[in-house]
Formats: structure tokens, C-alpha cells, sequence
């Protein structure tokens, strides 16, 4: 009687945790190793000889595509051959053709499931797309220190951050494609000791402030800015109030807020610096978040045309562009809170950062340092909406007034 084959199911191969081997029949087995790791292999024998050939994880390989690997092995052998060995050489045929574009292309779409958005994602495929173009359609293997000077020269003093940035990511090509054995030898986009020695030195990067208001205009602008009555605009003045990213906003989605405590809490994965961070929300933020609430189309706070989609990276600036300001970014009113700390205010500069999510102080410091001024900040938050207010006669907040806020340190 044959053996029994497809012994295995779906679920039992979602959920065996137990280290062993398991048969699906004909050879084919599910491996479970240490942590729970699952593999597929096909045992079998050569020669008098048993081998074992991987046939890939379960995480990149299903059920069914593992059976019909095996099912190609046991044709190999029925025809004499070894499925080793008839593997190899069809891996060997497909290195021998690999460009540096495809296989870029496929390992920035494996690894960018790590990436904190969509806009990093993008910077990857374009620098390799546009600014590495002359590489893409060479063979990994013929890629020599030559043509990486080729890209980077070019590059090196006119976009010199951006080169920096199209090296490390050449190199990280090469590497993978030698891990993968698609090449040999040392990394040509090597830096230490090898490209630090052909290349002259890059021009700093001088890190110039983002174009901003000036922060006694602001109770004006916000005027101008909600007789706009749009999402986005409701969104930018989201931003301003509570000192957030675009990012931050864009993404934001319902489930991050509780209204009773009137609080916003970005996760991790969304922030700049991969930390938690919570906000204050003053009443004009609560105010907004009531507005945009009540045409709510799905989870994210401030959607955009596309159904399931929000606002695009672009849509606060283009508020800006349609009220005709010029020299004014987005980013820089993060700048102009912070003036407004430092010059109207005597709140603590260190409340002030943590506002801002910025890190403050060395290692040692922020390893004492364990809350995050929650409250503190809340009073600072509710000065801000204060002074932002367009009605109000006086927004800037005297110095002998605001002294009293030192009792919140």
C-alpha cells in the first residue's frame, strides 16, 4: 500500500510549536526548530545515500507551494537526477544573469516592511532607481570600485548627503548580493579604508533652520487659516497646536486618542526617535478632533480623497501655498513654539523639548529620567492654545507673568 501523503493541514502547520520533525508524506517533512521556527524539507535518497534539501521557511514558502517543490524534487529523481544538485545549476543560471536593479529592487521590497513609513520606503527605491541607474542593468558580479565612483563622483559635492546616503545603500546591496553568493570579493562601495581614500572630503552638511514664522504673526495666520474650513487646514492647525510632525498628524488614527483624558498618545512605531509619546490636548485641539469626528469616514483622523487613505505628505503645505506664504514651512512652526518658549515664557526649557519629543540630556540623565512631564506639558499646551488664539488682545505672554510657571517644574 502507497504511503500516505498529505498528512498535514493548514492549521497544524500554523500551530505545531513542538521541536520535531513532522511528515506531510513522499518526503516531505515541516521541521520545527528552536523558538518555534519553522522550516520545509525534502528527505530522500541519493546513491544508497539519505540527503536533505531545504526547501525554504514557512514564513516565505506555503503548504502548497512546499508540495509542489517537493513534487518537482521527485521528478528530478524520477528521471535519475539529483535535486541538489539539479537546484544548484538553476541557481547558478539565474545568478549568472542577476542585475544589480532587480536584485535591489526585490531586497529593498523584503526588508522595508521595517521601515517607519511610507516615505522612507520611497527614498530607498528612488535613490537606487534614479541616482544609481548606470549600475542597474550590470551584473552583480561585474560590479567593480569603478563604477560605484562612477554614481557617487558626480554626486559627491553638489548633493553630498544624498551621496552619503546612495553609498551606504550600494553597499548594503553588494552585501546582500555576496551573501547570497551572487558575488565575490570586497564590498566596492566600502567606505573605511577603500572609498575614504578615493574620494576628496565631502562638504559638511550645514544643518540650516526650516524656514518659520515668526511666532507674534501666528494668532494671525491661525485666523486666516480657519476661515480655510478644510481638513487640511484643520490638520495644519492640529499640527501647530499640539508641536507635532506632519508625520505624526497625517498618520494619526482614532484609536491613539482618549478625549475623556484628553490625551494623544503616538505608539512607538510612528515617531522619530521610536519612543512613545503623549500629548496634551488643549480645548481648541478637542475642538477639532469634535469637528473632523463628525464626518468621520474610517480610522484615520484627518482622511484624505483616496477611501481607507489619509491626507497626503503634501497636503499642509499645500495649505500654505494656497494662502501665498512664502519662506514658511511646515516643520519650522515646531521652530516657532520653541522661540515663543524660550522668549515669551519662563517654562523650563527641558518641558519645552519633551514637547517637542526631543531627546534631552546624555544616557545617564534619561535613564533617571523616567516620566515625561505629562502634566507639566499640559500647562505649557494650554498657554500655547492660549496665546494662538486670534481674539485674544495680547498674545505674547509677559515675562513677569509667565515667571509664575517656574512652579511647574
Amino acid at each position: 500500500m502507497a504511503r500516505a501523503i498529505k498528512r498535514l493541514n493548514a492549521r497544524q502547520v500554523a500551530t505545531l510549536k513542538r521541536e520535531g520533525r513532522y511528515a506531510d508524506g513522499a518526503g516531505l517533512y515541516l521541521v520545527v526548530g528552536p523558538g518555534a521556527s519553522r522550516r520545509w524539507a525534502f528527505l530522500f535518497r541519493w546513491r544508497g545515500r539519505r540527503q536533505e534539501m531545504g526547501l525554504g521557511s514557512l514564513a516565505s514558502v506555503s503548504l502548497a507551494d512546499a508540495r509542489e517543490r517537493a513534487g518537482e524534487a521527485r521528478r528530478a529523481l524520477a528521471d535519475g537526477r539529483n535535486p541538489v544538485a539539479v537546484r544548484r545549476a538553476e541557481l547558478a543560471a539565474r545568478n549568472a544573469t542577476a542585475t544589480f536593479g532587480n536584485f535591489a529592487d526585490e531586497l529593498v521590497k523584503g526588508f522595508s516592511h521595517g521601515f517607519r513609513n511610507d516615505k522612507h520606503k520611497a527614498q530607498w527605491g528612488m535613490t537606487l532607481t534614479r541616482y544609481a541607474a548606470p549600475l542597474r542593468d550590470m551584473r552583480l558580479a561585474d560590479i567593480t570600485t569603478a563604477d560605484v565612483l562612477a554614481v557617487l563622483q558626480p554626486l559627491w559635492q553638489a548633493k553630498p548627503e544624498t551621496a552619503s546616503r546612495l553609498r551606504g545603500r550600494i553597499e548594503r546591496v553588494l552585501d546582500a548580493a555576496k551573501a547570497k553568493g551572487l558575488r565575490q570579493g570586497e564590498n566596492p562601495a566600502r567606505w573605511r579604508g577603500h572609498l575614504d581614500s578615493l574620494l576628496p572630503a565631502r562638504q559638511r552638511l550645514t544643518r540650516g533652520h526650516h524656514a518659520a514664522m515668526a511666532y507674534r504673526d501666528l494668532p494671525a495666520f491661525i485666523a486666516r487659516l480657519r476661515a480655510s474650513e478644510s481638513v487640511s487646514a484643520l490638520a495644519l492647525e492640529f499640527a501647530i497646536l499640539t508641536t507635532a510632525r506632519s508625520g505624526e498628524v497625517l498618520g494619526a488614527r482614532w484609536d491613539e486618542f482618549d478625549i475623556e483624558a484628553k490625551l494623544w498618545t503616538v505608539p512607538a512605531a510612528r515617531m522619530k526617535a521610536g519612543r512613545e509619546h503623549r500629548v496634551p490636548l488643549a480645548a481648541r485641539a478637542l475642538a477639532i478632533l469634535d469637528m473632523v469626528a463628525k464626518v468621520r469616514t474610517g480610522e484615520h483622523v484627518f482622511p484624505g480623497q483616496r477611501p481607507g487613505k489619509p491626507l497626503s505628505v503634501m497636503a499642509l503645505a499645500m495649505v500654505l501655498r494656497r494662502l501665498k506664504l512664502k519662506n514658511v514651512t511646515v516643520h519650522g512652526f515646531r521652530s516657532a513654539f520653541r522661540d515663543w518658549c524660550g522668549e515669551a515664557t519662563a517654562f523650563p526649557r527641558d518641558v519645552a523639548e519633551a514637547a517637542l519629543a526631543h531627546t534631552v540630556g546624555d544616557m545617564t540623565e534619561r535613564a533617571y529620567r523616567r516620566g515625561d512631564a505629562l502634566e507639566k506639558r499640559r500647562k505649557l499646551m494650554t498657554a500655547w492654545a492660549s496665546f494662538l488664539e486670534p481674539k485674544a488682545a495680547n498674545n505674547v505672554v509677559p515675562l513677569r507673568r509667565a515667571r509664575s510657571a517656574r512652579k511647574f517644574a
